[in-house]
């Protein structure tokens, strides 16, 4: 009887705590990047009132008999399934589908969040709304993206990028092998001023498989090494030469210093047909402002600038453990490491992780039908247990009354 009555008390504080859950789960519902909560619960040791015997040759064995001291709470789990990916139109929103955290950091404390919401202070540095900095990878000197170094990441406004002299020059296409005239190609260069430049390269067909090329700069200018023969194979490949043409130089004439390019000729072929042969590539630029910026599935931060360039700003960094329900919740849409949630294993989107998407917020993964019936299931466990507890109290008062 009084039994009864303790295995009631601790159901209700049990139902208690499971519409604890319930009500954090419901306030969080439209929380980006919020993960629910579930209970679980166990029973408590079981009295022996008689053990278990062994069969024999004229009776068979028989079961323990044991009386449950009720239950108690087992778990309070984190679920970590996917939410919904809600577009937003907002640049700086991201949304993670599949596995993996945005770390962020607060001084000398890296926290893990789904919440992509983020922000830019005055410097320019990617925070969050409470104005962790999110962290990642910054580019290095050539404009790659540097593995080594990690930190946190700015786009500034406006940020300028110096003029680049045109260093390298390669052509691609098609050379009729039958030409009727003398075939030009047109391009323009980069002076260290920024300054462009026009420049066209003549080839004319000098008998079988053999052709000559002639720069010609700007008017007024006069091109060193610029001339030259190409000979081509019985395939119609170049066949000389396959190596770049090093150190085409002229003098612009405007205050800058001598633009000197490699040209590279190796991947022109000579069929019957038409000229086809163009610019491949060149690089070079005059100098640009940061225009405007975009973010990919990978987390690249990709600035456009006014020049026409684009080039990596930083890129996101993700995180992922093998315990995720081992991590501990910090408050703010921020989760921190446990003892049991194992260390983070930091690197790129898409590298056995999930992907970013642009412009959108990963909603709360709480579905309120479930959590409603959930509650509804715990009110009725909870008074349940208080009719436990009032019919033991009815017993208690008839054995009282036994007295009178």
């Amino acid at each position: 009887m009084l039994r009864s009555m303790y295995s009631g008390i601790g159901g209700m504080k049990n139902f208690q705590t499971k519409l604890d859950v319930i009500g954090n789960n419901i306030s969080n519902v439209n929380t980006y990047g919020f993960k629910k909560g579930r209970t679980t619960f166990k029973d408590l040791v079981s009295q022996q009132l008689a053990g278990a015997s062994n069969p024999t040759d004229n009776r068979g064995g028989t079961n323990p008999q044991q009386i449950g001291l009720g239950g108690t709470m087992a778990t309070v789990d984190t679920i970590h399934t996917q939410g919904s990916l809600q577009t937003t139109g907002r640049a700086l929103d991201l949304g993670i589908s599949g596995d993996g955290f945005f770390i962020v950091n607060d001084g000398d404390l890296s926290y893990y969040t789904r919440a992509g919401n983020f922000y830019l202070d005055r410097e320019g540095t990617l925070v969050t709304g409470d104005g962790m900095k999110v962290q990642g990878y910054r580019p290095g000197e050539d404009g790659q993206i540097d593995m080594n170094d990690f930190g946190e990441l700015a786009i500034q406004a406006g940020e300028v990028i110096p003029p680049q002299a045109t260093t390298d020059v390669s052509l691609k296409g098609n050379l009729d092998a039958n030409p009727e005239q003398p075939v030009t190609v047109q391009y323009s260069v980069v002076d260290s001023l920024g300054g462009t430049h026009n420049i066209e390269v003549v080839f004319e067909r000098q008998g079988e498989n053999n052709w000559t090329y002639t720069i010609n700069g700007p008017e007024g200018t006069n091109v060193n090494n610029g001339n030259g023969n190409i000979e081509f194979d019985e395939n119609g490949q170049v066949d000389n030469p396959t190596d770049p043409i090093n150190n085409v130089n002229f003098t612009p004439g405007n205050g800058a210093g001598q633009l000197s390019f490699d040209i590279d000729f190796s991947s022109i072929t000579q069929f019957s047909g038409s000229n086809t042969v163009d610019i491949d590539e060149i690089n070079g630029n005059s100098e640009g402002f940061l225009e405007s910026f975009n973010i990919s599935q990978t987390g690249e931060i990709n600035g456009v600038y006014t020049n026409g360039e684009v080039r990596v700003l930083g890129q996101i960094a993700m995180a992922t453990f093998n315990n995720t329900g081992g991590l501990t919740k910090s408050g703010d849409n921020l989760f921190q490491v446990s003892n049991n949630s194992g260390v983070p294993n930091i690197g790129l989107a898409g590298e056995g992780r999930g992907v970013m998407q642009g412009s959108s917020l990963e909603m709360s993964n709480v579905d309120l039908s479930e959590e409603f019936t959930e509650m509804i299931v715990a009110q009725r466990g909870f008074q349940s247990n208080t009719r436990i507890i009032t019919t033991s109290d009815e017993i208690l008062q008839e054995l009282v009354n036994l007295k009178r």
